[in-house]
């Protein structure tokens, strides 16, 4: 069984289509030396010795290949990998007292100097070269910027060209060819704002078709070109990825097509943790590790982290969804409505003024000096920075206009004209329709009654998002969310931590930072299904002890009073208390973890859409 092993480890192969200079294929190739080792070690334990070494070293460098976009990263990783097959043949020697060394060098990693989105991955690996006939091969078309002749003899003993313009012929014949066992490694972290022009054209070459692809990180072309080579095959595949592929609205465009398209199973994930390579000045980032292959597997491992700079805690389950928790594949789209009962939020107003017509304090200041008659057109002006800072800016608030007190002003109508010039400089044809109305907001969605304000950027150091009541009087802006008639159990659950691991799970991310979305996070979230009268009151008066308690501290900002270091502790054991009383309108037992949390809420979640359709409720078990 050790020698079969041993053939079993030396026959199989490794690619990274971003291989950067090689540090995932370095690794991996020395811990496959490493059993290799192993192996040797207990076959050898006779002690009667190898006659030569050399036959019976069978794992080498070119079970390894790679794609790199940059030449000097791609040559780095070849020569790294030699140096770390010459310091294993120093352990071989050491260890079996024979001088081991490899010269010369006769094999190679395949690293490809290319653009992996467009590089066919079925070209790299081959168990055979040999000459190929013009009939016996695939045609590709491919620029020459993508792959280079040069590169491609490293490893591979002749290729020939079509005299064709951009046409390559691969080495792999049509008859069949062999793939790689393993595709790992670290693609690029780009989001969509940061991509730059190629890396666009990248993204709708390979999501062609593929509807909302626009809102896909890079990293996602990688699973999409992974998922299309391992149709039929027993390849696995894993990537360390930012953690935004599986949140927010990127999850149900990415997911649906590997799920419903190339029937892709995810067989392990590690859950978002806190890594940083080794380049010099790499700020740390979010990320998961997911783990899926084109076939299914019984032992599934979710792995999952308590504190993101901690030690991951394995639980086996029977499924995992695309948010990396055991349950259903489904996928948390936009919604226009919310599922459960409750009163709709809404996205605030937006000026689409150029800056005209908002103000800050010291603007406002200024203004009133020279004409203090608009005082009467200004209202506070508030969006998620200045509710959670306490920062104040105001806006010129129009409405019902009289165009007579307006030329009495003529600071406010300088403004004025500066709104109508903006919008008719507009490229969007909707917005020079708006110049004819320079005095109003473009998108003016002001609740006419007290609302709840939830900010739509907060920190992701915060356990709570922080949220709070505001007058009707007070403009909230484009950047928070408003909720109309918002009774204070509503307020409680919102700001219990059942709501902010829904929150974490299903939002969005602005770098790391929550974005919160009526659409995909509100509108979405099971509420409790039927909770009591007691229970209910019980929420209610925690959560205006939550309320009570800021209320102690008319100096601080929201953003000192919840951050993880400054939070007073009352406001803490308000919140716990809060949290306690939210949880009872669920269940009577006591969620353990948060990811005990999102697994209850996803399948919560389901039973809850199971009716739009047409599907049956499942009934719920005992909880484990």
């Amino acid at each position: 069984r050790l020698n079969e092993l041993h053939k079993k480890i030396a026959s199989l192969h490794f690619l990274d289509p971003a291989c950067g200079c090689g540090n995932f294929l370095i690794i991996s190739y020395r811990e496959l030396r490493e059993l290799e080792l192993l192996l040797l070690r207990e076959l050898n334990k006779s002690g009667q010795g190898f006659l030569d070494v050399r036959e019976i070293m069978l794992v080498n460098v070119d079970q390894f290949a790679g794609i790199e976009y940059d030449e000097f990263p791609a040559r780095i990783a070849e020569v790294a990998m030699w140096l770390m097959d010459h310091q294993m043949n120093l352990k071989v020697s050491n260890e079996f007292g024979q001088y081991f060394v490899r010269l010369p060098l006769t094999k190679a990693a395949k690293i490809v100097h290319g653009n992996a989105l467009r590089v066919d991955w079925g070209t790299i690996y081959s168990s055979a070269i040999h000459d190929v006939s013009a009939d016996e091969v695939n045609v590709i078309q491919v620029s020459e910027a993508q792959v280079h002749y040069q590169t491609l003899n490293v490893f591979t003993k002749q290729v020939n060209f079509l005299s064709g313009d951009n046409q390559l012929l691969a080495a792999t014949p049509n008859n069949g060819s062999s793939s790689f066992d393993y595709i790992l490694g670290n693609p690029p972290f780009i989001g969509k704002q940061l991509q730059n022009e190629a890396q666009k054209v990248d993204m709708q070459q390979v999501f062609n078709g593929v509807q909302g692809a626009g809102v896909l990180d890079y990293v996602a072309a990688w699973y999409l070109k992974s998922a299309q080579y391992i149709q039929n095959r027993r390849t696995k595949v894993a990537f360390v990825s930012t953690n935004s592929i599986s949140q927010g609205e990127q999850v149900g465009v990415l997911w649906s097509v590997l799920f419903n398209f190339y029937k892709i199973k995810i067989h392990f994930a590690h859950r978002t943790f806190s890594w940083s390579n080794e380049a010099k000045g790499n700020a740390a980032v979010h990320c998961v590790i997911i783990g899926f292959a084109a076939f299914d597997t019984p032992e599934k491992r979710i792995f999952d982290y308590e504190h993101i700079k901690g030690e991951p805690t394995e639980l086996k389950v029977k499924n995992i969804n695309p948010y990396l928790v055991e349950g259903s594949e489904i996928f948390i789209l936009s919604r226009s409505k919310p599922i459960c009962n409750v009163p709709e939020m809404f996205k605030g107003s937006q000026p689409t003024d150029g800056g005209n017509l908002i103000l800050t304090e010291a603007e406002k200041e200024e203004l009133l000096k020279k004409e203090p008659n608009a005082y009467i057109f200004l209202r506070r002006f508030i969006g998620s920075d200045e509710f959670l800072n306490g920062n104040y800016r105001w806006c010129l608030w129009l409405k019902n206009l009289n165009p007579t007190d307006l030329r009495k002003l003529p600071l406010v109508t300088e403004r004025i004209e500066g709104v109508r010039k903006m919008r008719l400089a507009s490229s969007k044809a909707a917005t020079q329709k708006w110049a004819q109305i320079p005095t109003l907001f473009t998108e003016d969605r002001q609740p006419t009654s007290n609302y709840l304000l939830v900010p739509s950027v907060s920190s992701e150091n915060r356990k709570y998002v922080p949220i709070g009541y505001m007058d009707k009087s007070v403009v909230v802006s484009n950047l928070a969310f408003a909720l109309p008639n918002a009774s204070m159990s509503l307020f409680g659950i919102l700001s219990s931590a059942m709501h902010m691991a829904w929150m974490r799970q299903v939002c969005g991310r602005m770098k790391s930072d929550y974005r919160y979305s009526n659409s995909i996070v509100y509108n979405n979230y099971p509420f409790p299904a039927s909770p009591t009268d007691p229970q209910k009151q019980k929420v209610e008066a925690a959560a205006q002890a939550v309320l009570d308690t800021r209320a102690k501290y008319p100096g601080s900002s929201l953003a000192d009073l919840y951050d993880p270091v400054t939070m007073p502790p009352d406001l803490v054991r308000a919140h716990q208390a809060l949290d306690k009383a939210v949880d009872q309108c669920y269940r009577q037992q006591a969620f353990g973890s948060e990811l005990v949390r999102i697994e209850f809420l996803f399948g919560l979640y389901e039973q809850y859409i199971a009716p739009m359709f047409g599907g049956e409720t499942k009934k719920k078990g005992k909880a484990k």
